[in-house]
C-alpha cells in the first residue's frame, strides 16, 4: 500500500478549501482517508495554511510521499517558522 499526503477538495463552486489529508494512493482524491493533517484555504489572505506538524512528520517517517503541492506548502509553514 503507497501512502500519499495530499489535498482533498471541499468548499462551494469558485471557493475551494483543501483538507490535507493521508490517504492511500489508490483512492479516489474526495474519498477516503486516513488521517487528517491540515488545511488549506487559498482564498485566505493571510497564507490559510493550518499543518499540524507533529502528525506529518510520523507520516513521512512511515515513508509517506507527499504531493508536489503539499510539498510546497510545507516548505512555504517551515519558512514561516
Amino acid at each position: 500500500m503507497s501512502v500519499k499526503i495530499r489535498l482533498s477538495r471541499h468548499g462551494a463552486k469558485k471557493n475551494p478549501f483543501y483538507r490535507i489529508v493521508v490517504s492511500d494512493s489508490r483512492s479516489p482524491r474526495d474519498g477516503k482517508y486516513l488521517e487528517l493533517v491540515g488545511t488549506y484555504d487559498p482564498k485566505s489572505a493571510s497564507g490559510g495554511v493550518k499543518i499540524n506538524r507533529e502528525k506529518v512528520e510520523k507520516w513521512l517517517s512511515r515513508g509517506a510521499q507527499p504531493s508536489q503541492t503539499v510539498r510546497e506548502l510545507l516548505k512555504r509553514e517551515k519558512q514561516k517558522n
